[in-house]
């Protein structure tokens, strides 16, 4: 019996040495304990320095656990691990416990995991809930409990362990949830850090704060059963429990964050630490253009089947003040105010009066709105019947599709393709007469940055959004010193543009677009009705909105002066809250003394073919410097 007795313990300890090579040999370096290694911190800042995005991993100061607050450490243990100054990396009374607990109910409610184990997982090993990986963990407790002493372990445990909202550590959590280093928490906060290690997300004390003082309270009734506090001391702490101040992202500006991130490191290089961006973000105007077009799409998009929705607003220089690129980006975080190429319809029409302008016509110059057809193409106008002879100005306010084709007929495709890139259109342009219709998709960031280049006088911009990186030590990486061009288009055609184009909301297809001060714009609708745009501007703001569906399906009879021109005109309501109303700087009722001379009435002619691609079209792009510009933040 004796010698059976012998050999089982044999072959069991051989057995569990197989085991113990088999799930350890590919460990990792227990002694990497010592190391760390996080993903820098972005965060970004809007123009009231707000702190409305952040990326990257928080870390606060490293603390010794015999310097933290007492009862931060005696709460993490109590309802972690109650037995850790017991064990041995691995409490097989605490398991059992466990395992127990759960028979009992019939599921899964208690974790048999040391702290040990917990930092052993979160240091070295995946997430994987397999046999191998619980394993390899017990080894490594094992191991971690043999090299460093309690309190390092400890040490390591709360300087490592992650707490939500980006933050590692209990003082980057002390830092993010209450605004204050570790060191000065009191006992009610440290219950709602040591509860957030169950659930981070779940129990912030920011985003839930119901929950997170539920489980405030469950931390401080196991601190009472492990003898680490008294009723006293926890109903004390329950009369006041904190508010917590935020120092995590708002929410706002999802979109915004995005652009900005894919560019920050072309400024500042993509090897870098902490960084805190410095943005042209005004968190009131994202916060009513995201309210806005989420109140639109949810009232009528049903009814008038539309689903989504981009909006951009800056000022003239450029400055990025709101940007959202869809109805939710929880839902889909595609930024259609960057990415969406789609079609403007007749809101590229002010750049063909433009054209025109330059070339000789004024805003009294009349065109023929009568039948038309080219070749096999006969474009139509909305409106039914036609109208004779039109000035211009009356053109561009109803926008009447044979005028605008035959002022570009006349004016020529190639001035309007080169004017409409210097102005910031980046995205390719048809050489076709078609171009009058607005059948070259473009993104709603370069129509606002276009129409930015008619409200400021005829200067280019480029839409940014960034002013200025610092690192962490607050020096300066990387500041922004101006944005506008030189004039690329004549100055008095420009303000005869803005004059004609304050009539679209005056008298013409923007009327649901009119404000309560001097505003020019234009509408936009795509063929189909599968795009509908308002784009205009104050002498604040320069805004685009466009509506439409990802798929391109079409809506229900949707114009750019009906639901667009309506939420155009709703933010904009928000967005001059406070502002006094000014004039638009660069409008004139009298243009005709600082243009050409004006040209005569336009007819219907044959019109000339389109200009030939390839090397003219190169030759002509170089001559007239409109190579597109990169859209960057």
């Amino acid at each position: 019996m004796a010698k059976w007795t012998v050999l089982a313990a044999i072959w069991g300890a051989l057995a569990i040495v197989a085991l113990v090579f088999y799930y350890g040999y590919d460990l990792p370096d227990v002694h990497q304990v010592a190391q760390h290694t996080r993903r820098p911190t972005v965060t970004l800042v809007a123009v009231d320095g707000t702190r409305f995005s952040r990326t990257g991993d928080i870390q606060g100061a490293i603390i010794e656990a015999n310097q933290l607050p007492p009862y931060l450490v005696k709460a993490v243990i109590a309802v972690e691990d109650r037995r850790f100054f017991n064990h041995f990396g691995i409490d097989p009374v605490g398991l059992g416990r466990a395992v127990w607990v759960n028979i009992r109910r019939g599921h899964m409610s208690q974790g048999g995991s040391t702290l040990t184990q917990q930092l052993a997982k979160n240091l070295f090993l995946s997430p994987d809930r397999t046999l191998r990986r619980k394993v390899q963990e017990a080894l490594l407790a094992l191991w971690l409990e043999h090299v460093y002493t309690k309190e390092q372990i400890l040490t390591a445990y709360l300087n490592r362990v992650y707490l939500g909202a980006g933050a590692y550590g209990v003082d980057a959590a002390a830092q993010t949830y209450f605004g204050k280093p570790v060191s000065q928490l009191s006992l009610y906060e440290c219950a709602e850090i040591a509860g957030l290690l169950k659930a981070p997300s779940h129990y912030s004390p920011i985003s839930n704060p119901n929950e997170a003082s539920q489980r405030a309270q469950v931390v401080l009734s196991t601190m009472i059963e492990a003898g680490f506090i008294t009723p006293a001391d926890a109903a004390s702490a329950t009369l006041a429990p904190p508010s917590a101040r935020p120092s995590v992202p708002t929410g706002l500006g999802r979109y915004f964050a995005d652009w900005i991130s894919d560019h920050i490191g072309s400024y500042v290089g993509y090897d870098h630490e902490d960084l805190v961006v410095y943005t042209t973000l005004d968190l009131h105007l994202q916060q009513a253009a995201e309210r806005h077009l989420t109140e639109l799409l949810a009232s009528q998009g049903p009814q008038y089947q539309v689903s989504q929705g981009a909006l951009v607003t800056m000022t003239p220089d450029g400055a990025v003040r709101a940007l959202v690129g869809g109805r939710s980006y929880a839902e889909s975080p595609f930024n259609r105010a960057t990415q969406a190429l789609r079609q403007p319809g007749s809101s590229f029409k002010p750049f063909i009066y433009l054209a025109a302008l330059e070339a000789g016509f004024t805003p009294e110059t009349t065109v023929e709105d009568g039948p038309l057809r080219i070749g096999h193409w006969q474009p139509v106008n909305y409106e039914k019947g036609f109208r004779g002879p039109v000035p211009l100005r009356d053109a561009l306010a109803h926008s009447i599709n044979t005028c605008a084709v035959r002022v570009l007929e006349q004016v020529g495709v190639e001035p309007v393709r080169t004017l409409a890139q210097r102005l910031g259109i980046t995205s390719s342009l048809g050489r076709d007469l078609s171009l009058a219709l607005g059948t070259s998709e473009v993104t709603p960031l370069e129509l606002t940055a276009a129409y930015a280049g008619i409200a400021n006088g005829g200067h280019p911009v480029i839409p940014h959004a960034i002013q200025e990186i610092r690192d962490s030590h607050g020096t300066v990486l990387y500041q922004r010193h101006g944005s506008v061009a030189d004039a690329v288009a004549e100055p008095g055609a420009v303000s005869a543009l803005t004059s004609m184009m304050t009539g679209v909301l005056a008298y013409g297809t923007g009327k649901a677009a009119r404000l309560d001060r001097p505003a020019a714009g234009k509408t936009g609708t795509s063929s189909d009705y599968r795009d509908a745009w308002f784009a205009g501007f104050t002498a604040d703001y320069v805004t685009a909105v466009w509506l439409g569906n990802d798929n391109n399906d079409e809506m229900k009879r949707v114009t750019g002066g009906s639901l667009p021109a309506k939420l155009w005109h709703d933010f904009m309501m928000d967005a001059h809250v406070g502002l006094p109303p000014r004039p638009l700087p660069y409008a004139s009722d009298s243009p005709a003394a600082s243009v050409a001379v004006a040209a005569p009435s336009i007819t219907p002619t044959t019109p000339a073919p389109p200009p030939d691609t390839g090397l003219q079209d190169l030759i002509s792009r170089l001559s007239n410097g409109a190579a597109a510009r990169p859209v960057a933040p």
